[in-house]
């Protein structure tokens, strides 16, 4: 009723998902009618014969990882296991239990002390969204898949950074996500979820009825006077109205004569959880009319759980299996609860559950809980799902309620760590203070204890643990205090785990963007340190340079580094590595190219000699020698040590540095035209920084998918990604919020609006004295030689390539490349055939260097130059290798331009870049292109998979890493149209 907006929304999204990924959210106050409009959906989807899932959140197992998402798919999975592979399998099994099985005796559990060890497997959790992104993927074939899910208000932050990966990554497939949530209880990042989808995301409001449509609610027989009262007090909310309406009218009373309730009404939407006052006292009403058994179910099952199973209502209400079944039928005979699957029930509504619960004596409810945690001991559940229970019933001191809030914490802290720092907190609250794990009093420092030998765990070891939970899952803030906690209780000789504790807490503070905190905090730990060669001196020491690299500060960075010894006797693999990989750096920011290509070739050879679990506490400083090496053209070395560095920091579970080694790769793999991969390496950067909440990390992932997107022609995407990159400047004036104008500068550039980017780059270079890079700021200076041109400016082109010839080192070929091609763009008006000349020497130092876009850019600028001059010949050969570079790096804006001065000069050309054939049709292939559509890589990759190749194999004999890997394999999968390995090996032996 009043609901014919929101159906046609419904109908065209279920008619848009027969053709692609889709994302729809239902937005109202409680009892709106958000679940009613979910279930018309997923009759619609019924009618079309679309299969759907449903599940939904639940208001008092808020904290369960992933508890919307686990409803809706756990059943269907114990059926259809998917044709995944075994890791990803092993992942998704410590999410969803039908999956646990698979688990078993894999060593892919959590290590006891909450941090990586040999048998432990630890993974980043957004590669679990990954996972969960390929199962749906799965599950939607071959008809698609609508996933349903309600009361998302109170979903955990793990669901919603799931949901906000597929948003920003979705599903190849027929897939619609529908969600429902309430506004006022949204987090900002649920709510932004619709926008983030772009045009394949629909808000629906669900708004209150209006008079009319509650006197049509109502029928005929209420009389008008009441119609009114009721459209008062529920404020037209339907299922207000419904409870009100249930009352009769003996308790006309409760919502008074002139409809007075309505402004209580309101208060009540206002609050997070409390129901209207008229409201809650219908539910009341309705719920004490009950027999006194169904009463005492109804609130044993509010207790038990959102989808409950009577045995276990039973406990909770302390009532016999025989009076419980007798009660459970008084219940669904009243409509209160309902039946769902697998002899499980629900209450109609959340908000009765919500009345229920509320409804129960403290004291009652306490035991309860604790009725229900012995029971599921009892019964061998694992601690996440008893910790529910535990934190409502736990006695302060109870040992066996710690540990299994610390178990359960261990456990989930990997793809849930929001929910582990919710368990460690409680788990920290109800331990005594001085209590060490034998229970004497100390500071708890001595070691672990095991759970039921009586003793207490240690309070310093889980005070780290909450310190990391905190900072992986963006709450930076929280974890800052947990760790300046940590600090005040560690020894002043306990200067290892201090300066452990402060290193975290300066990346926290600086992710936070209070970076002089940082660095204040950090020298206020030196001075208690006499020795300033210890490792955990020297740990900090490099923080310091660290922080003054982000900021240009070479005179700095450079005198702390000069009283650091390269190596000492005390120093582990991993920290003379950090020290060695600080120098290139520093040298290069002082000019010192020689001795930064020496440092960083000592670097290489101190990184290969450290094993990946010697960078616990220092994995963060090695970054800085993949950019140096970025900055110096060593891009062999950058992308080796870029693929194990993020390697490390995915199994070592450090996600909150992730973001910087994910940036440092994407802009190596940019300048060498792997464009694909790079964009994906900045999806994968912007992901973290938005899960940690990081303006800084999230910049460094926007600045990348800017230029990528940029490079690719995406000036959409291009100018967005800018546009919150530069948002996020916190003004440090550091080298991320001067690259991020530089980056959207050149996104409004290459968009077309060369005179408003050229102004927007030469604000953001500044005087170059400060803030940006010597390889930066070159190609800064080519680029606006290119757009001075460009706009008949040949003296300003001429002045941007001084300046860019002024910057350059001759050691760097790259960068002397990019100088020959601005000054090619300023000689090109008046003397082209020199402008010819200087652009092809350009592109034979770019290519030498293997920056292949950059290359092609300048053979592009030679072709036009040689049409310029008459020199025909030599401009169609330029431009046809510029062209093929273009079209081989995705370049389609630039391959497009290419082939319209190809054009102009006679030759005959395509209509632009070949595009994948439609699905099925790879036999259709003309001689000598690659079957459907794929690229050189992916062909090669699809035929080791027809071989019978594992990843990782594929991987090894291609030198690529894995997750390389697995990206071009996802795009074989979507060009072929097959959902499997096996698909792929299918169709590649039938067209060979």
């Amino acid at each position: 009723m009043g609901r014919q907006d929101a159906l046609g929304a419904l109908n065209r999204a279920l008619d848009a998902a027969a053709t692609g990924y889709g994302f729809l959210a239902l937005v109202g106050e409680p009892g709106a009618g958000k679940t009613r409009l979910l279930n018309e959906l997923a009759d619609g989807a019924n009618a079309r014969k679309l299969p759907y899932l449903a599940g939904r959140a639940a208001e008092f197992e808020q904290e369960m990882p992933f508890g919307a998402v686990v409803d809706a798919l756990d059943d269907r999975l114990e059926d259809d296991v998917p044709d995944l592979p075994p890791a990803a399998l092993r992942l998704l099994g410590t999410v969803f239990p039908a999956l646990a099985d698979r688990v078993a005796g894999t060593g892919a559990g959590h290590a006891p002390d909450g941090a990586a060890d040999g048998a432990a497997d630890p993974v980043a959790r957004y590669q679990l969204h990954r996972s969960v992104r390929h199962l749906l993927e799965r599950l939607a074939a071959p008809s698609g898949l609508v996933l349903i899910l309600d009361d998302l208000h109170w979903a955990d932050d793990a669901t919603i950074e799931l949901l906000d990966h597929l948003v920003r990554h979705p599903p190849r497939a027929n897939v619609l996500v529908a969600v429902a949530y309430r506004p006022a209880q949204a987090s900002p990042r649920l709510a932004a979820l619709a926008d983030a989808a772009g045009l394949v995301g629909t808000r629906v409001p669900v708004r209150p009825l209006t008079r009319e449509e509650v006197a049509e609610f109502l029928g005929p027989d209420v009389p008008r006077t009441r119609c009114e009262q009721l459209y008062k007090a529920s404020g037209g909310n339907p299922f207000y109205l419904e409870a009100l309406a249930r009352m009769g009218r003996h308790d006309d009373r409760l919502l008074g004569a002139d409809g007075g309730e309505r402004h209580e009404w309101e208060r009540g939407v206002a609050n997070l959880t409390e129901v209207p006052p008229a409201v809650r006292t219908a539910l009341q009403v309705e719920l004490s009319a009950l027999p006194p058994e169904a009463l005492l179910m109804a609130r044993g099952a509010a207790v038990a759980s959102d989808v409950f199973e009577p045995a276990l209502a039973a406990v909770a209400a302390e009532m016999a299996q025989q009076d419980a079944l007798a009660a459970l039928d008084a219940l669904t005979a009243h409509d209160v609860v309902r039946p769902t699957h697998g002899g499980r029930f629900r209450f109609r509504h959340p908000l009765v559950r919500h009345v229920a619960y509320a409804s129960t004596a403290a004291g009652w409810r306490f035991a309860a809980h604790s009725r229900v945690s012995a029971r599921l001991a009892e019964l061998g559940a694992p601690a996440a799902v008893r910790a529910h229970h535990v934190l409502r019933s736990a006695r302060f001191g109870d040992r066996e309620a710690i540990w299994t809030l610390v178990e359960a914490a261990r456990a989930v802290a990997l793809q849930a760590p929001g929910t582990a720092a919710l368990w460690l907190e409680a788990a920290l609250r109800l331990m005594p203070d001085g209590t060490d794990p034998s229970g004497a009093s100390g500071n708890g420092a001595s070691g672990d204890g095991a759970a039921g030998d009586g003793a207490h765990p240690d309070r310093i070891q889980l005070l780290v643990e909450l310190a990391h939970a905190q900072a992986v899952s963006g709450h930076a803030e929280e974890g800052r205090e947990t760790a300046r906690t940590l600090l005040s209780l560690l020894p002043p000789d306990d200067t290892v785990r201090r300066a452990r504790t402060v290193q975290l807490c300066a990346v926290m503070d600086r992710q936070l963007g209070r970076i002089h905190e940082a660095r204040a905090l950090v020298l206020d730990e030196l001075r208690r340190i006499t020795d300033r060669q210890t490792p955990e001196a020297v740990l900090l020491r490099i923080r310091l340079v660290a922080d003054r690299i982000q900021r240009i500060d070479t005179r700095g960075s450079h005198a702390v580094l000069e009283t650091i010894p390269e190596s000492a006797p005390q120093w582990g693999p991993g920290l003379v590595a950090a020290v060695a990989a600080m120098r290139p750096m520093v040298a290069y920011g002082r000019g010192e190219v020689a001795e930064a290509i020496a440092y960083a070739e000592a670097a290489d050879q101190r990184f290969s000699a450290a094993s990946d679990g010697d960078f616990a506490d220092c994995l963060d400083y090695m970054v800085w020698l993949l950019f140096a090496e970025a900055f110096l053209g060593m891009y062999d070395s950058a992308i080796r040590h870029a693929d194990r560095l993020v390697a490390i920091t995915r199994a070592t579970g450090q996600t909150f540095i992730l973001g910087y080694m994910l940036a440092g790769q994407s802009r190596v793999l940019m300048m060498l035209g792997r464009l694909e991969e790079a964009a994906a390496a900045a999806d994968e950067a912007t992901a973290v920084g938005r899960e940690l909440r990081s303006p800084e990390v999230l910049a460094y992932g926007l600045i990348q998918q800017c230029l990528t997107a940029s490079w690719t022609g995406d000036h959409e995407r291009a100018l967005r990604a800018g546009e919150e990159a530069v948002a996020c400047d916190t003004g440090s004036g550091e080298w991320w919020t001067h690259m991020a104008h530089v980056a959207l500068a050149t996104a409004i550039t290459n968009a077309g609006r060369t005179e408003e980017g050229a102004d927007a780059l030469v604000a953001a270079c500044g005087d170059g004295t400060q803030g940006l890079d010597f390889s930066t700021l070159v190609m800064c200076a080519e680029q606006l030689a290119c757009a001075r041109a460009a706009l008949g400016d040949g003296e300003g082109a001429a002045g941007w390539a001084d300046i860019a010839e002024a910057i350059v080192h001759p050691a760097l070929a790259g960068d002397a490349g990019l100088a020959r091609l601005a000054r090619a763009h300023a000689v090109r008006l008046d003397e082209p055939s020199r402008a010819a000349k200087l652009a092809a020497e350009a592109a034979g130092l770019l290519a030498g260097t293997g920056r292949r876009p950059e290359a092609a850019r300048a053979d592009l600028t030679a072709g036009i130059a040689h049409a310029a001059a008459g020199e025909r010949g030599q401009a169609r050969e330029r431009l046809r290798a510029a062209a093929e570079v273009f079209e081989q790096c995705g370049m389609h804006g630039l391959h497009a331009q290419a082939v319209r001065e190809q054009r102009r000069l006679g030759v005959r050309v395509p209509g632009g870049p070949r595009t994948a054939p439609a699905r099925g049709r790879g036999k259709s292939a003309g001689k000598g292109e690659l079957p459907f559509g794929l690229s050189p890589r992916e062909h090669e990759i699809a035929l080791l998979v027809a071989e019978g190749c594992s990843n990782q194999q594929i991987a090894e004999r291609l030198f690529l890493s894995v997750r390389t890997v697995e990206t071009h394999l996802s795009r074989v999968f979507a060009k072929i149209g097959v959902s499997s390995r096996v698909g792929v090996a299918t169709a590649m032996n039938r067209h060979e």
